[in-house]
């Protein structure tokens, strides 16, 4: 059956349910004048199924839950939840802030099935404005479309998974970590498998296959272009630089300045937990007291190309240290290679309202807002070349859906702290010689034709697939943003 229902006006409509998304709609619960509508396509809420290995934890403190750090008195916190499941008393004795990856899932399910703003099963096609507000159209499992109208937009759909160029479009059976569990026995049948990447989700899916290496009789293989195997910083005044000044400091930075500082900042949250790597060390030594691992562990070497015969891959790497070229073969791949945000295919009809920079990209001010006005049109986790790496972390979540609650409203309902950090970020007013150099523009003329044609939505991606584990640093056990090995 099929028809059109108009599903009535809101303040806004939120598309997609992520962490991200699903802490506005937690924080905007309890507010009688904000009334928020949250569509999700999935039939129920579900963060990284094809990284759900038993026993991960998340890397971030349960403090980095949807609410606390904006409200730590909601009922919507983590500890509210294991206080209302009867595990409040073993998390306290378990004596650890890490919760475990499943049951951080488990929790975000809990509040998704409690809040009445959020419809499941609602895939959304096109966003239009009417000269007075939004028209969101969605469509149900049954082929009917459903109608909001609201004068502001809230946009979390997150992340895709990302391959390296030689293997996109390859029309081979490479499995993306994101759906490594589905093909994880698959993958065990062969016999050779290669993972590819350096960050957290590599390594996790290599020590799991690793621990299985005996039984399953293959030979597993890790290979990435990084000079080595970086540990993810947590020290803490690195920690300072998921900050709120440090993302005005980052934000009032020139484009090519901070896309430069991305790339060198990589290795602060895009790499491995420093207790996972001594983990795999220590699992290959107890394992080479029976002989040879049948492993290798290959650093600085770059993937260039790639094919399939059907049976097994061919992999041309390049040594970037010695300018050598190298060829594997592998029966199964893995590419641990990360995300990237791309520009979903409904937005089109809104490419006049919506800011883009020289590169095709949103031009995200600092209030989270991407519309030429900067209050009507939001976006989570989408930000993280205009404001640095807080952008996929869970712990600035609450900080930023705090910003946009007072963004919507015109006042602050959640306090918002502007300083956090010991250290200061730029040159301090009373240190400033001379006159600063006057301000980069933040996006071309508006005779430049470039934004209008590097805009290339991604019209097969789903309106909510998220990718936004976000992440201490980006650390949540899997990394949103880890860089394509």
């Amino acid at each position: 059956m099929s028809g059109v229902r108009e599903a009535g006006e809101h303040d806004f409509v939120a598309v997609g349910l992520g962490p991200f998304n699903l802490g506005l709609a937690a924080l905007t619960d309890p507010l009688d004048d904000l009334d928020g509508v949250f569509l999700e396509a999935r039939d129920a809420f579900s963060w990284h199924p094809g990284m759900m290995l038993e026993g991960a934890t998340i890397q971030v403190p349960f403090l980095a839950d949807l609410v606390t750090m904006a409200d730590p008195t909601s009922p919507w916190s983590f500890l509210s939840y294991l206080k209302q499941h009867g595990r409040l008393y073993p998390f306290y004795i378990r004596e650890s802030f890490y919760p475990l990856r499943a049951e951080y899932d488990a929790y975000c399910r809990w509040v998704s099935t409690r809040l009445p703003s959020i419809r499941f099963g609602r895939t959304v096609r096109s966003i239009t404005h009417d000269g007075g507000g939004y028209r969101v159209e969605a469509v149900l499992a049954d082929g009917s479309t459903e109608v909001h109208r609201a004068p502001r937009i809230v946009l979390g759909v997150g992340t895709q998974p990302s391959l390296p160029w030689p293997l996109d479009g390859l029309g081979a059976p490479v499995v993306h970590s994101a759906d490594y569990l589905p093909a994880r026995d698959r993958l065990r049948a062969g016999e050779s498998i290669t993972v590819l990447g350096s960050g957290q989700s590599a390594a996790e899916i290599y020590l799991d296959l690793l621990e299985g290496i005996r039984e399953g009789g293959y030979r597993l293989d890790w290979v990435t272009r990084s000079p080595r195997f970086f540990p993810m910083e947590y020290t803490k005044l690195t920690l300072e630089m998921t900050s709120p000044e440090y993302t005005s400091y980052f934000h009032a930075l020139p484009p090519a300045t901070r896309d430069r500082l991305g790339r060198e900042q990589r290795h602060l949250y895009k790499g491995i937990s420093g207790d996972l790597v001594d983990t795999i060390f220590d699992t290959l030594y107890r394992l080479s007291v029976d002989g040879p691992v049948p492993t290798r562990l290959l650093t600085g070497a770059e993937l260039r190309g790639a094919s399939w015969d059907g049976q097994r891959f061919a992999l041309d790497l390049h040594h970037l240290e010695t300018d050598q070229p190298l060829r594997t073969s592998t029966a199964g791949l893995v590419a641990a290679t990360g995300y990237a945000a791309r520009v979903p295919a409904f937005l089109i009809p809104l490419a006049d309202r919506i800011r883009w920079d020289a590169q095709g990209r949103l031009d995200v001010g600092r209030g989270y807002a991407v519309d030429h006005g900067q209050c009507e049109i939001f976006v989570q986790n989408a930000e993280e070349h205009t404001h640095g790496l807080s952008a996929p972390d869970l712990g600035m979540g609450a900080y930023r859906n705090s910003v946009i609650i007072a963004q919507m409203l015109g006042r602050e309902v959640y306090p918002i702290e502007e300083r956090i950090a010991f250290q200061e970020f730029g040159v301090p007013a009373d240190l400033a010689v001379g006159d600063p150099r006057p301000p980069v523009p933040a996006r071309p003329p508006a005779d430049d034709p470039r934004p209008r044609r590097a805009l290339r939505p991604d019209a097969s991606a789903p309106t909510s697939h998220h990718h936004a584990p976000g992440s201490h640093h980006n650390t949540l056990s899997l990394s949103n943003g880890e860089d394509p090995r």
